[in-house]
């Protein structure tokens, strides 16, 4: 997977090549999440639960990784601000909309939406990341290009004779891609009866199924850190986040309106002030352009928080 990413990326450039990988990844995620609501029994809370373990794997563990990394090997990596502000600014507005106003509304009981409210917030979730697209590939491409990119980015004819035609190597990806999904699915299975006969958090179940779906962009993030890349890795995590909640929410509202199952959406308990505390500390990471190892550790150390309710909320 990460090989055909590195060759899209060289052969379509910023940002595409990343946003390639992440909006298959992210796609095929939905779909399964998606197939799941339709099809396995009415879990109110898994749309909820799958994005907001891909919010804390991705914004926490991953980025307090890549930067810890990117930071022993190069004491500081730059990025382009203009990116990660867009980025975290929609993040930021899908998150609080769709994760945590549920808790607030009281057309319902629990956390949930009544069904104008979630017709509003499914059409302005689509609209909005569609809007981040345009921005992201036509009118300012240049946000999400770092000034390292040039000179790190690996030389196009180098393993010239591996390298193929940009469709064959999106044809690959996404075949892998489709490869790891179905491959962490069927984990599942063996992993709820372990997690059951041993007594442990059904949210563990959740968190391990993300974190294997996750594990394509995972390793092509900090293999582009360790390259002195970090705009790519930064394109990669929070593009899955921002793709994770712009595509999530619209398809699993669209089902429950349909099929009229209910949907909650709103994080609980000590998750609610996490994701709060991981969106404020996002957004100052990605404020002065440059990062270092403490930034990384922060972010490590609120991943550390999300493992740790897990065990004991």
């Amino acid at each position: 997977v990460v090989r055909h990413a590195d060759y899209l990326a060289v052969k379509c450039g910023e940002p595409y090549g990343t946003l390639i990988l992440t909006l298959s990844a992210i796609s095929i995620e939905v779909m399964t999440i998606s197939a799941a609501m339709l099809h396995g029994a009415n879990n109110p809370t898994l749309a909820r639960d799958a994005m907001f373990a891909v919010i804390m794997i991705a914004l926490n563990g991953l980025v307090g990784l890549s930067l810890l990394l990117g930071g022993l090997r190069h004491r500081e990596q730059q990025y382009n601000l203009q990116g990660a502000s867009a980025y975290l600014n929609t993040i930021m507005v899908l998150a609080v909309l769709g994760l945590i106003l549920p808790n607030f509304t009281t057309s319902m009981s629990g956390p949930r939406f009544s069904w104008p409210q979630e017709i509003f917030l499914a059409v302005t979730s689509v609209g909005l990341y569609a809007i981040f697209l345009l921005i992201q590939t036509m009118r300012h491409s240049q946000y999400f290009i770092g000034s390292q990119d040039v000179s790190a980015m690996p030389n196009p004819e180098h393993d010239q004779r591996q390298m193929r035609s940009t469709a064959y190597h999106s044809v690959m990806l996404f075949v892998y891609l489709i490869a790891v999904v179905l491959l962490a699915e069927k984990f599942a299975i063996p992993l709820d009866n372990g997690i059951e006969r041993f007594g442990m958090p059904q949210a563990l179940g959740g968190a391990i199924i993300a974190a294997l779906v996750l594990s394509p962009e995972a390793l092509s993030a900090i293999h582009a850190t360790l390259g002195n890349q970090l705009q790519r890795s930064v394109n990669i995590l929070l593009g899955s986040v921002l793709a994770t909640i712009g595509l999530t929410i619209p398809a699993v509202l669209t089902i429950g309106l349909v099929t009229r199952r209910p949907v909650a959406l709103g994080v609980e308990g000590g998750n609610f002030p996490l994701l709060l505390l991981t969106l404020a500390v996002s957004v100052v990471t990605f404020s002065s352009g440059r990062t270092n190892i403490l930034q990384g550790c922060i972010h490590l150390l609120l991943f550390a928080v999300f493992l740790l309710l897990i065990f004991f909320p």
